[in-house]
């Protein structure tokens, strides 16, 4: 899902020329990877445990490997 958004606001800024939009996508971005590292992976690894952990070393955190 985050990759979606990003993907169309990146696309918003290539589409419209628009610096402004790129800027914007790249505090989007950050914000969606503060959110991730921080909130929703200590709370998933403190609810699974080791079978989280696991599965982080199996799948990448945004793209292929």
């Amino acid at each position: 899902m985050y990759i979606g958004v990003l993907t169309v606001i990146f696309g918003w800024a290539v589409l419209y020329r628009n610096r402004g939009l790129a800027v914007y996508a790249l505090l989007v971005a950050v914000c969606f990877y503060s959110f991730l590292v921080f909130f929703e992976e200590p709370i998933l690894r403190k609810r699974f445990g080791a079978d989280y952990e696991h599965y982080c070393r199996e799948v990448p955190r945004w793209l292929f490997r």
